[in-house]
């Protein structure tokens, strides 16, 4: 049987990468502070592998034909793609994946009732993957990653209450599917609030943010699916907000457990809420 042993969720941007020298000093303390812990939980936890579920910006799929979820099955995942090298200000990287165990995901989602679809090739990959690999030094880890990308764009798509079905999901594939002793990473990255390209593109709620954070830090799952709606999302920022579904799906897939919040910063030039939280897997599910 195989044990999700880690999960996490942060934010990602460009900026995080090419702009961290410029921000504030307060700011790149958080981001380094924040993403450091992640890095340490991902060396220190003997991971075998990290499924990274992150939204799609419209990279790999045509609007007309936008799947819900991609699972990325090449065994070698590599970025960023040419399109973005410039912008998010980052070196090439190359990161091991885990066919089989992809493969296995594929499978196990669609029995239980999820469409998911599947590429063998390498996927185009910008800031989504890009910044929780680099910011974490996944590759000189050398853990595998199996990316899920999610479609947070192209309506209708999957509201909370289905990603974080979608979550339990993946939680019984990874017990039963999966090979035996298999210990599994979940990390989580998009958000938090932000409206890229759109008429508030240099906005950030922070109000909304540290509401969203504080609600993890509570543990109270059903408060989060009763709150976090698709119209609270859109509140917060047409479009980037909604990258928070993908934190609700790992959610789904751990249960209600302890969180820590690593840390929040809002520097407008980022374009996007930054925050980051840790559920601790050690323990039972959180007693309220």
């Amino acid at each position: 049987m195989a044990k999700t042993v880690f999960a996490v969720a942060a934010s990602h941007a460009p900026g995080l990468i090419g702009m961290l020298d410029q921000a504030p000093a307060e700011s790149q303390a958080m981001v380094s502070s924040a993403y450091g812990s992640i890095a340490k939980q991902i060396r220190d936890t003997e991971l075998d592998v990290i499924i990274m579920v992150a939204n799609d910006h419209m990279a790999n799929n045509r609007i007309r034909e936008y799947p819900d979820f991609v699972v990325g099955m090449a065994p070698e995942h590599r970025g960023p793609a040419e399109f973005f090298k410039d912008w998010l200000g980052c070196g090439e990287y190359r990161v091991p994946g885990r066919p089989d165990v992809a493969e296995a995901l594929f499978n196990g989602l669609n029995r239980r009732g999820t469409r998911v679809t599947a590429t063998r090739e390498n996927l185009n990959f910008d800031d989504n993957v890009s910044v929780p690999v680099v910011k974490t030094e996944i590759e000189a880890s050398g853990v595998p990653i199996i990316p899920i990308l999610q479609n947070v764009t192209v309506p209708p798509i999957p509201d909370q209450y289905a990603c974080y079905e979608i979550g339990r999901q993946l939680a019984d594939v990874i017990e039963n599917d999966l090979p035996d002793d298999l210990r599994v990473g979940l990390f989580a990255t998009g958000g938090l609030s932000h409206e890229p390209g759109g008429v508030r593109d240099f906005w950030i709620d922070e109000d909304f943010d540290r509401w969203f954070l504080g609600l993890l830090g509570n543990g109270d799952h059903e408060k989060v699916l009763a709150e976090v709606t698709l119209e609270r999302l859109d509140e917060a920022g047409i479009s980037g907000t909604g990258e928070l579904l993908s934190w609700i799906l790992v959610m789904g897939a751990i249960g209600e457990r302890y969180c820590d919040v690593l840390g929040y910063t809002a520097w407008d030039q980022w374009r996007c809420g930054i925050g980051a939280v840790s559920w601790d897997m050690t323990t039972t599910q959180v007693a309220r």
